[in-house]
């Protein structure tokens, strides 16, 4: 008899975009997971990552990198080992004590996340501000929206995004800067196609250095250079002035400060702006053009202007210039800011970060301090601000910090300069990690691992990028001796108060909470006659009417969809207020030793770190290897050929990556994914510097920060590309059992850091065989034992192996059957037979024909034996050979041949993410197959 069926509505775990999903479980297991039809985020649809969720919760992949009761160490000599909540609290909170004892509330810290919902981020900001009295809290949202909430809060007056969804479908113009919204945002991206069919004289401006797939659909690409925003805004509002495009009734009855900024902009001529930003000066006219003119002109932005050491001054010059062309307050205009994380909003709501308080309250307003000290019962709060990410990991790696506690995040992934961050984290008397997953690289510096529930387990709110609230419930119970995040810290705070005592007025416990609905009541509290009032809502009222946006003041029938159409701003004098902001180059400018511009961004079917995405091998079947993309003539002038490997350096480290052709960059610029962290690519660098440890992508990137938003600039490091000589090649690849393969993946990555570059991925499906390929190089052949030992790891060991070895060059080619077909290969030095091994291996094709030629080196490959190639439709497993396949025997004209593919191989046909590269290859030449 099957189990019986439940279905339980949430959200996805991804990015801010806040879909809603209908996960199936049977009581035990995630079964399946939909989009709901009901939610007004998504109405049903689901990207790549977030159409896979079932995937990440199967109990064959949890088993293996789920982290399922405390650990904990006392000596930093020693490994962890398992311990009972209790003591693990008990010990914590005679840590925290006594450091604080003797070094004051300021030596302790705490680092969470935009992935935590509303109600955990609430409680360690009370934990962190309230119970300890340090502003020692920050969170990974730093590193993704700080400067749109510095902007909003500069201009507008409060951290308000003050569009909707909604607003996608009445714009006239879009203009897309600093977002690839079609791998970052896919499902706003299909909103988009579809306003795109509806209204055939939409426009789309699209700003960015690459030519990327959401850059290709555009009306006006601006292939602007790095960190030229400021320039590109303020060129934009002088034309605007020039051709009398600016609203100057509205300017002087909603607005301030537009004379001072009116004197700046007088310089940012169309010929200096062309010359700055390098794009023509007819584009830019017609960008301002469109933009002014328009009826209702939407900006949607993200990490590209976020993430920069001027992240601010471009958000508040692109707010300007919404302001003086009245494109705001009105159905399809406004300023709008994707929030990167699936509960950044829900953080910024709270006061989670170092220099807010709950409730959009600023830190340095007494007013604001007394009046969330009085909600709290307590006497004060404190006022001076805390350590924001990078100042606080300095702190650490200083010895002013001496305990840190890390929550649902990666740093030793995501953030810059992993050098300092690294250290940071040895440096520490006491890391505290508290996860879901034991295969990031945080959890290896920790001396205490916290268990925490995932998505599907948990309970509680998250806000999306809309300003609405989802309320869901846990469709599983937690699994072996998980806790909830808000559940973790109110137990903590218990066991630290009954050794510090209580500091409420009353006497009575901080947290009083049994249910996240008693902490989402006390933030409901904390928001009454702000800008974000939720006061008319309630967990029911969440329930019966579903995703609510805010304000949603007491008396309210519904929430605000947009802000400010009454021309009335959240400020002193209720004007907004213009800011009077100046071009700045990028914070570390190429020059003649570090010529080329390095950019980071998103792959499409990956997720930050991918803890999450990474146990799904066909996540990696778009983008399979970690690589840097560069263009063609700079890798011909190079002597660089795709596949060669190269050393990217910056003037904080260096990681050695295959080099790959990327059409969508101008010369000067290289890209990096985002996601490549030590957990998939690593090495130890050349042998000539065995100090120089590969770290990933952000072993390069940049720390310096914007003065204002304390963000990184992540997106911009000048570094150098040189061809590494690494003439020895190592390989494996092979079909894993399911339940051994993440635990696989884990184990190798210890025995990586051998080699001078080594990466290590997942490949196959679900269901239909997944594998793990480990690649290597170095300068000379590695030890014999070394590569026994991982092949072994394999299963590549036994008298029924196949061998060949050339120990005098170095060469080997070792081969396990199953049957009659490949399961699992080696090759050591010559490599090239991958090319034809791995598609048998793939295909499960049989090799009883192939004879000696197997293991014979020099044999060529069997005749008609291709590659797949990559997977360009995930969902359906469509791979481009069978795209270019049916291109190249179509005679139907460019407009009609992305229907014909739909129809004959339903790509395209389920979540859309692949419609745009689609797109592309119809429009591409396609030589005969």
């Amino acid at each position: 008899m099957n189990p019986p069926r439940h279905e339980t509505k949430a959200t996805c775990c991804y990015c801010g975009v806040g879909c809603g999903v209908i996960i199936e479980t049977d009581g035990q297991q995630v079964t399946g997971v939909r989009g709901d039809p009901d939610h007004p985020a998504n109405f049903g649809r689901l990207c790549s990552k977030g159409s896979t969720l079932h995937l990440t919760a199967q109990p064959l992949l949890q088993q293996q990198v789920r982290a399922l009761q405390p650990e904990m160490r006392t000596d930093r000599n020693q490994p962890r080992r398992n311990a009972s909540w209790d003591a693990t609290l008990a010990y914590m909170a005679e840590r925290f004590a006594d450091t604080i004892a003797r070094h004051g509330p300021d030596s302790v810290a705490f680092y969470v996340s935009g992935q935590m919902l509303t109600e955990d981020y609430y409680v360690f900001n009370k934990l962190a501000k309230g119970l300890i009295g340090t502003n020692n809290i920050d969170t990974n949202s730093r590193l993704c929206m700080s400067s749109a909430v510095a902007g909003y809060k500069r201009t507008l007056g409060a951290d308000a995004p003050p569009t909707c969804y909604e607003d996608i479908d009445h714009a006239q113009v879009i203009f897309i800067v600093g977002s690839n919204t079609a791998f970052a945002h896919p499902i706003l991206y299909r909103r988009i196609e579809d306003a795109r069919k509806n209204n055939p004289e939409l426009k789309i401006i699209v700003a960015d250095p690459r030519r990327t797939d959401t850059a290709r659909e555009a009306d006006l690409f601006l292939a602007i250079l790095p960190g030229t925003d400021v320039a590109l805004f303020n060129g934009m509002l002088h034309i605007c002035l020039w051709e009398e495009l600016t609203d100057s009734a509205y300017i002087a009855a909603h607005t301030e400060g537009f004379a001072e900024l009116k004197q700046t902009v007088r310089d940012y001529t169309p010929a200096y702006v062309s010359a700055v930003c390098g794009i023509p000066q007819a584009d830019l006219m017609q960008a301002a053009r469109w933009f002014g003119a328009s009826k209702a002109t939407l900006s949607l932005y993200c990490q590209g202007l976020n993430q920069s050491a001027s992240g601010t001054d471009k958000n508040v010059a692109l707010i300007n210039l919404h302001l003086a062309t009245h494109q705001i307050g009105k159905p399809g205009a406004g300023p709008f800011s994707l929030t990167g994380q699936p509960n950044a909003m829900g953080g910024r709501e709270v006061g989670g970060m170092a220099n807010l308080l709950s409730a959009h309250r600023d830190l340095g307003n007494p007013q604001h301090r007394a009046e969330v000290a009085a909600l709290w019962d307590l006497p004060s709060v404190p006022s001076q601000p805390g350590k924001t990410a990078v100042e606080l990991f300095e702190a650490v790696r200083q010895g002013q910090i001496k305990i840190i506690w890390i929550a649902c995040t990666n740093p030793a992934q995501s953030m810059p300069d992993q050098k300092l961050i690294r250290e940071a984290l040895r440096t520490a008397e006491l890391v505290i990690v508290q996860e879901a997953y034991t295969s990031t690289a945080t959890v290896a510096y920790a001396d205490i691992l916290l268990p925490a529930t995932a998505w599907s387990e948990k309970e509680g709110t998250v806000t999306n990028s809309e300003r609405r609230i989802t309320r869901f419930k846990p469709a599983l119970p937690p699994p072996g001796q998980t806790r909830h995040d808000w559940r973790i810290a109110v137990d903590f705070a218990h066991a630290l108060e009954a050794r510090i005592g209580c500091n409420t007025l009353s006497g009575s416990t901080l947290f009083p909470y049994d249910s996240v609905e008693q902490i989402w009541n006390e933030h409901r509290a904390s928001t009454r006659g702000r800008d974000l009032d939720i006061s008319g809502l309630s967990f029911a009222l969440l329930e019966q009417r579903g995703p609510q946006q805010w304000p949603f003041p007491e008396g309210a029938s519904s929430g605000r969809k947009r802000l400010y159409q009454d021309g009335r701003f959240p400020t002193a004098s209720g004007r907004a207020k213009f800011v009077n902001v100046a071009y700045q180059a990028v914070a570390e400018p190429i020059d003649v030793r570090y010529p080329f511009a390095l950019t980071t961004g998103r792959l499409r079917d990956q997720w930050h770190g991918m803890s999450r995405t990474g146990t799904v091998a066909q996540l990696f079947s778009h983008a399979g290897e970690p690589a840097v993309m560069m263009n063609p003539g700079d890798m011909q002038r190079r002597f660089l050929t795709a596949g060669d490997l190269v050393h990217v350096t910056s003037r904080r480290g260096t990681q050695i990556l295959p080099v790959q052709t990327g059409d969508d960059m101008r010369s000067g610029q290289v890209f990096i994914a985002m996601h490549w962290g030590e957990e998939y690519l690593s090495g130890r660098g050349p042998r000539q510097n065995p100090d120089d440890a590969c770290y990933g992508v952000n072993a390069m990137t940049n720390p310096a920060f914007c003065p204002s938003s304390f963000q990184p600039e992540l997106k911009h490091a000048a570094v150098k590309v040189l061809k590494a000589e690494l003439p020895w090649r190592f390989l494996v690849f092979a079909w894993i059992d399911e339940a051994a393969v993440l635990a696989l993946q884990a184990a190798l990555r210890p025995f990586m850091r051998n080699f001078a570059y080594a990466s290590c991925t997942l490949f196959g499906r679900s269901g239909s065989g997944v594998g793990v390929l480990l690649r290597a190089a170095d300068d000379a052949a590695a030890a014999p034992q070394l590569l026994q030992q991982i092949e072994a790891m394999f299963d590549i060991e036994g008298p029924h192996i196949l061998r060949y070895d050339d120990r005098r060059r170095g060469h080997a080619r070792h081969i396990k059957l199953n049957g009659d077909r490949l399961e699992a290969v080696a090759l050591s030095g010559d490599t090239s037979a991958e090319l034809w091994l791995k598609p048998y291996l793939e295909a499960g094709q049989s090799v009883l024909g192939l004879g000696r030629r197997l293991l014979m080196p020099s044999a060529k490959p069997p005749a008609g034996v291709q590659s797949r190639g990559r997977i360009v439709c995930n969902c359906l497993n469509v791979a481009e050979s069978e795209i270019r396949q049916v291109l190249a025997n179509a005679a139907a004209a460019p407009e009609e041949r992305l229907a014909l593919l739909q129809r004959q191989l339903k790509c395209g046909t389920n979540c859309g993410s692949c419609v745009p590269e689609l797109k592309r290859m119809v429009l591409q030449p396609m030589p005969a197959v």
